[in-house]
C-alpha cells in the first residue's frame, strides 16, 4: 500500500537520530502519520526486527545503519 505512493518504491535511504524523524523525513509521512502527528494505529514500526513499542517509541535513537520497517495492518470484519 505505501509502496504503491511512490511509485513501487520500497527501500529509502535516510539520515535521522530517531525513528520518529526518519519517518517523518519518507514522501510517505502523511500516511504513516495522522493529523496530530501521531502514528497511525494500524502501522507497525520495527527497527532491526524489534517492535518499537518495547523500545522507546518514536523517540528509540538510531546510530546508523539500522533497517527500520513500516508493517501496515489490515484491519475489518
Amino acid at each position: 500500500m505505501l509502496a504503491a505512493e511512490v511509485g513501487g518504491q520500497r527501500r529509502f535511504e535516510v539520515e535521522a537520530d530517531t525513528v520518529g524523524s526518519a519517518l517523518r523525513s519518507l514522501p510517505v509521512a502523511n500516511l504513516v502519520f495522522d493529523e496530530r502527528g501521531e502514528l497511525r494505529r494500524l502501522v507497525n514500526v520495527y527497527v532491526d526486527g524489534v517492535d518499537v513499542r518495547e523500545q522507546a517509541g518514536m523517540e528509540t535513537g538510531l546510530s546508523g545503519g539500522e533497517e527500520i520497517r513500516l508493517v501496515a495492518a489490515i484491519a475489518g470484519g
